[in-house]
This record gives structure tokens, C-alpha cells and sequence, in this order.
């Protein structure tokens, strides 16, 4: 496969998965606006969402120091200007996956079709008209639809293994971030934890990681801080979980390292597999000594530089 055609659909996967994180930032906010908690007001949660996406200065050079839902809403699903909008990902994906047209089924290239087409007449209606639950529905529905095209249409050959390698890298991200808002933003004094409103806002991160009830059978009572991020960063169960994410991406990994042999260096795969290694020689109780912050800092350096290693292995041009 040309290193263009891998590129194309490695970062078609990504921005799929990339667009719904922006969708999810924005539920995360609106769910919690419904329990103001500091004297900010709702400044502090939307300001959070920012934060989670490393995006702060790039929001203040088009909106300055107004941080309202209204210019959140604008930034992450519609502004154009903010590479990691829905509407930039989207048209990236779509624009992609054009490119490399014949290397996908006339199901995938239609499911991005439609989406694109209908963002276009999302992005005509007036904004009174469309609340933050139209947007997240939207965004994760045709994501869906997409998906499911590529996983019921899609050869099991080395585009697809791209594509899904894009995803899973995309998606281990996403949750440490989202992960991160919760517990180093959104909740930065010690005397909250086990109170309400600690218990509420993991909800919150369950319910907009669409987990709330797969958590409930994996675990079933009381949510707790322990029980929520062990779900969500070593239950191989959990289809958004670290661990899940980063062995998928092994997976695929491997896939790919066997196809092409030794005609590609295999740094990326190595590096995920001590990724992985590292990962599964936590506990929760670990993690949490630790710092949870600390450990999904580092977790979030480790996709980096194994996203670095695929671009070198594969699209530097060796292939």
C-alpha cells in the first residue's frame, strides 16, 4: 500500500474518532452546568473542557476571555478554525477518505457522504435552534454509522487495519482526557472526594463515554472513584478502556508488522507492546498513589510517541 493511501486512512480513523471526543467534551459540560460547583459558576466546567484539550490559547485568540457555552458550543463542533472541531474532523475524514476513494466500499465512502452532507445542513440553522444534546447525538450517530460500514464492509487487509489503528490510538487518548477533566479540573480539592458531588460528576464522565450502563453490569452498586477508573483504564471488558484501546492498537500493530516483515521497522509495534506491558502491571490502588493525573500524563506522552513511531515506520516513505 502507498504510504499516502496509509496516511489517508490512519488519520480518516483518527478524525472520526477525534470528532466525537469533541462531541463527548461538549455533554460532559452541559451535564455538568446542571450542578453548579464553584464560585465561578459554570465558568470553571466549560473552562475545564478547554483545558482537556490543550486548546485554552488557541479559544482565547478567537474568543478572548468570554468562556460561555455558546462560544464552547461554536469552538468545538462548528468553528472551522479549531483543527479538532467536529466540523474540521469531519471534513477531514471526509476529505480523506475521497482521496483514497477506491481503497474503501461504496458503504463507508456513502455513511461519510451523508454525514458531511447533513453537517452542511446542521451548520445552515439557526443556533437557537440546536442544543448541545442535538450536536452529541449527531456527531456520535454517523460516527456510529460509519463504523459499523467499515467494520460489515471493510477486507480485513492492511487499509483496514489502518483505519482501526487510528481509532483505537484516537480513543485510548480521548479517555484519558476525559478521565483527566474530571479529576484534576473539574474536582481540584481533596475535601470532595466520596461527596455527592464527586459521585455525580463520575456519572457524568460514564454517561458521556455512552458506559454508564455496561458499567453497572460489570460492577453493578455504588459508583466510586476506584470502581469508574478502573473501569475505564484496566477493564479489558470496557470498550473504551485504556487497556481495550492499546490492545487493539497492538493488535493491529502486529497485524501490520507481519504483513509487511521486514520491509518496515517495527519501532511502533515495539513501543506499544511495552506500553501495553506497563499498563497491565498497574492496579488501581497504584494508579491512584501514584497520582491519577501523573499516570495519565504519561499515558497520554506514551500514545504520543507510539502515534510518532507509526508515521515513522509507515509514512515516512519506507514502505
Amino acid at each position: 500500500m502507498l504510504c499516502r493511501t496509509a496516511a489517508n486512512l490512519f488519520w480518516m480513523g483518527r478524525h472520526l474518532e477525534r470528532a466525537e471526543t469533541a462531541a463527548r467534551l461538549l455533554d460532559v459540560g452541559a451535564r455538568m452546568t446542571l450542578l453548579p460547583n464553584t464560585e465561578a459558576g459554570y465558568r470553571n466546567e466549560w473552562e475545564s473542557l478547554l483545558r482537556a484539550a490543550g486548546s485554552q490559547h488557541s479559544f482565547a485568540g478567537s474568543y478572548g476571555d468570554s468562556i460561555t457555552q455558546e462560544n464552547i458550543e461554536s469552538w468545538l463542533f462548528f468553528d472551522k478554525e479549531n483543527p479538532s472541531s467536529v466540523t474540521s474532523c469531519l471534513e477531514q475524514a471526509r476529505e480523506g477518505g475521497r482521496i483514497v476513494r477506491t481503497a474503501l466500499t461504496s458503504q463507508v465512502w456513502d455513511a461519510l457522504n451523508v454525514a458531511f452532507q447533513e453537517l452542511r445542513d446542521l451548520s445552515r440553522r439557526l443556533r437557537s435552534q440546536v442544543d448541545t444534546s442535538m450536536l452529541t447525538d449527531f456527531t456520535t450517530r454517523h460516527g456510529a454509522t460509519v463504523r459499523g460500514a467499515i467494520n460489515a464492509s471493510q477486507l480485513r487487509n492492511d487499509g483496514w487495519h489502518f483505519i482501526n489503528l487510528g481509532y483505537s490510538l484516537e480513543r485510548a487518548d480521548a479517555t484519558s482526557r476525559l478521565l483527566d477533566v474530571k479529576y484534576f479540573v473539574l474536582l481540584p480539592r481533596i475535601e470532595f472526594i466520596g461527596s455527592g458531588l464527586d459521585n455525580y460528576q463520575w456519572q457524568v464522565i460514564l454517561r458521556a463515554l455512552s458506559a454508564h450502563r455496561a458499567f453497572h453490569w460489570a460492577y453493578g452498586g455504588e459508583i466510586t472513584a476506584g470502581k469508574v477508573a478502573d473501569f475505564l483504564i484496566l477493564n479489558g471488558e470496557s470498550p473504551r478502556s485504556l487497556l481495550s484501546s492499546l490492545y487493539e492498537a497492538v493488535w493491529n500493530l502486529d497485524r501490520l508488522t507481519r504483513r509487511y516483515g521486514e520491509a518496515v521497522p517495527a519501532s511502533a509495534s515495539a513501543l506499544a507492546h511495552e506500553t501495553l506491558e506497563r499498563l497491565m502491571a498497574h492496579d488501581i490502588d497504584a494508579i491512584f498513589d501514584e497520582g491519577l493525573h501523573e499516570f495519565l500524563s504519561w499515558f497520554i506522552g506514551e500514545i504520543g510517541s507510539i502515534s510518532d513511531a507509526v508515521h515513522d515506520d509507515y509514512f515516512s516513505g519506507r514502505m
